[in-house]
């Protein structure tokens, strides 16, 4: 049980007294405990609202010992509990409440998470739920013409019984709102190529903490990849608004 939201389960993180420090020194702290943590995930973290460093009139980011503590306690989070970090950032909130929050017991929600996505016997990783071809055709509201014609392409690819992965309905209903503007799948070739390559720098950067002799670091593997795969869709979507001289919002 969590009650503070600097005290107890610090390990010592915070040691650099009330001087503030670079992003730079933060990271050099953090990976006595967490040897998988970069700045791009420090970064991510406070892009997600789970921290928020100050800032000198430079824009250089300034952290706190209270900011490297709640760092580590997003982190352990992650990494003992699998929390996602909606439920993470809700417990700070009540700890800055002064309340108490009851964490759940250390792979529980693993367990839980396993359960509910399914699980590769070949790699021990999680794996989203499936769906069937007519489920897909229902749920993106596209006609099996349309598929077929996308899945020759390679924008869409059944798996050896037939079923998609959960993600081929948005993929499909997003091909289908292009083609409305007379984007047909062979000019989406290139962005179904420029994803892949996206995807093995990702793999790239997780593929050695699936490796790691600490199994916390390879369990954390699956979170660092659903980040990584977030930031990137991020720059993504910033490179092509800059590109076209354009903000979405």
């Amino acid at each position: 049980m969590l009650r503070t939201p600097t005290g107890g389960a610090g390990h010592g993180t915070a040691t650099a007294g009330n001087r503030l420090m670079s992003i730079g020194t933060v990271l050099s702290q953090l990976r006595d405990e967490f040897p998988e943590v970069t700045i791009s995930k420090i970064r991510f973290l406070e892009a997600e609202g789970l921290v928020e460093p100050r800032r000198t009139p430079s824009g250089y980011r300034k952290f706190s010992p209270e900011d490297v503590e709640r760092l580590a306690q997003v982190l352990r989070m992650q990494r003992d509990h699998y929390l996602p970090l909606k439920v993470i950032r809700e417990h700070l909130d009540a700890l800055g409440r002064g309340e108490q929050v009851q964490l759940p017991a250390q792979g529980a929600q693993r367990e839980l998470l396993d359960g509910a996505w399914g699980s590769d016997s070949d790699s021990g990783r999680p794996t989203a739920a499936r769906v069937g071809r007519a489920e897909l055709l229902a749920s993106a509201e596209v006609s099996e013409e349309e598929v077929a014609e996308w899945e020759s392409y390679g924008l869409l690819a059944p798996d050896e019984d037939g079923a998609y992965d959960a993600e081929s309905v948005t993929v499909a209903r997003l091909v289908a709102d292009l083609g409305r503007f007379g984007l047909e799948p062979r000019h989406l070739r290139a962005m179904k190529a420029a994803a892949e390559r996206e995807a093995g720098l990702v793999e790239q950067v997780v593929a050695p903490l699936r490796r790691h002799r600490n199994p916390q670091t390879r369990a954390h593997a699956e979170a660092t990849t659903k980040e990584l795969a977030a930031l990137s869709v991020r720059l993504h979507a910033a490179l092509v608004q800059t590109a076209l001289g354009v903000r979405l919002h």
